[in-house]
């Protein structure tokens, strides 16, 4: 399998309050074309800031990270803005829509900033993913008109209207009931059985047991490793133990 995105010997440090904080410390991995990896760790173990890093949002302060063949430190700003416009899809536990506009409107502002001229073409790929989604009926309502199980299938819509390499997902179900991200992560599961790669960030054992590989982090560190030798419907009970059981042997 290529390899998509390649982090080795990752550090990131912040500065809070006049004191350093290693949040990342020589973390290591790869993500393979179209592979879905899952992330798990106790709060405060560094998650959400290796999803930042490895997209080139927040620069490490040492290690590399390579993306599709580049190195992102060899990436000017508006270089590494290009490659998330459009290799990379981010999704949320919150979407991030804009109250003033309505569903399709968030939907396609950010493709439309970057090519007005395929105004048409645009909506028409929109309107594609919002049906895929199932809130096709949903383009002109408001954000505060629907639930949040739909405003996150319109998030995931947003996330895809590029056609990235990879979903960069953090937290995605965190604020939904069980069938709504139950039902989120069949959508997931079906972007990624088309071709597109994930790297989801999750604190539910039934989210990572949908995914090819759980990576579990710990103090900025990965500290251990599950690989599923199937997965699907059959396997996900069986995943579900294995991720349980890695849980406790940690920690988590």
């Amino acid at each position: 399998m290529k390899k998509l995105i390649k982090a080795e010997e990752i550090v990131k440090v912040f500065d809070q309050g006049g004191e350093s904080q290693t949040v990342l410390s020589h973390a290591s991995l790869d993500i393979g074309e179209g592979e879905f990896v899952a992330v798990m760790g106790p709060s405060g173990s560094g998650k959400s800031t290796l999803l930042f890093v490895l997209s080139g949002m927040d620069p490490a302060d040492s290690g590399t990270i390579t993306f599709d063949g580049a190195d992102l430190s060899n990436m000017s700003e508006d270089e590494l803005a290009d490659l998330r416009r459009t290799k990379i899809g981010f999704v949320f536990q919150q979407p991030t829509l804009l109250k003033n506009l309505n569903i399709i409107d968030n939907i396609l502002l950010p493709s439309l900033r970057d090519n007005r001229k395929e105004a048409k073409w645009i909506k028409k790929r929109a309107e594609e993913l919002m049906e895929q989604m199932g809130i096709g009926e949903l383009a002109d309502r408001e954000i505060n008109q629907v639930s949040g199980g739909q405003l996150q299938r319109a998030g995931i819509c947003r996330a895809l209207m590029s056609g990235p390499k990879i979903i960069l997902a953090d937290e995605p179900t965190g604020a939904l009931n069980s069938k709504t991200a139950q039902d989120i992560m069949e959508l997931f599961s079906g972007i990624n059985r088309e071709g597109t790669a994930l790297l989801l960030v999750t604190h539910d054992p039934r989210v990572a047991a949908r995914a090819e590989r759980v990576l579990f982090m710990s103090d900025g560190r990965i500290v251990s490793e599950l690989k599923f030798l199937a997965r699907g419907r059959e396997a996900l009970e069986k995943n579900l133990i294995k991720v349980m059981e890695k849980m406790n042997e940690l920690g988590i």
